[in-house]
């Protein structure tokens, strides 16, 4: 029997996969958990359309990132917070932050997107994140954490 998943289903497939199960797999299991879906002609027929669709969405989403990156490469940071006399910073440094600085600049960027190397900057100095802006278009963005 071969059905199109609708969810990732471990050890079977991902989703949009059409894959070759057992009858009672099928019927008993993944079709009434809304894991899948019977893959007969007019449903792989629409399986393809919605695909082809999706892909030229994904294509366009990716250049957009892809021109998103080559922007954000020549941007360097600054980000002023309160720190003491020995250069401690009074609280931390979070992506939140990074993410406003962003938004100064003219760049709109999820905070969920970034990732800093060091899990919390609690000291001034130079440092660098990395922008998740779509699957495999990773940017390193400079940025440098000053007194106020």
């Amino acid at each position: 029997m071969e059905v199109i998943l609708k969810k990732d289903v471990p050890n079977l497939g991902l989703k949009n996969e059409v894959v070759t199960v057992k009858n009672g797999y099928g019927v008993n299991y993944l079709i009434p958990q809304g894991f899948a879906i019977i893959a007969t002609d007019s449903a792989k027929k629409q399986h393809a359309e919605t695909m082809k669709q999706r892909a030229h969405k994904e294509e366009k989403i990716k250049n957009e990132a892809i021109e998103m990156a080559s922007k954000l490469e020549n941007v360097k940071l600054s980000i002023a917070t309160k720190a003491s006399s020995t250069g401690k910073i009074f609280g931390s440094v979070n992506t939140i932050q990074v993410s406003e600085a962003l938004a100064k600049a003219g760049y709109e960027v999820d905070r969920h997107k970034i990732a800093l190397k060091e899990s919390s900057i609690k000291e001034l100095g130079s440092y660098s994140c990395k922008i998740t802006l779509y699957k495999g278009v990773v940017v390193t963005v400079p940025f440098e954490v000053v007194a106020e």
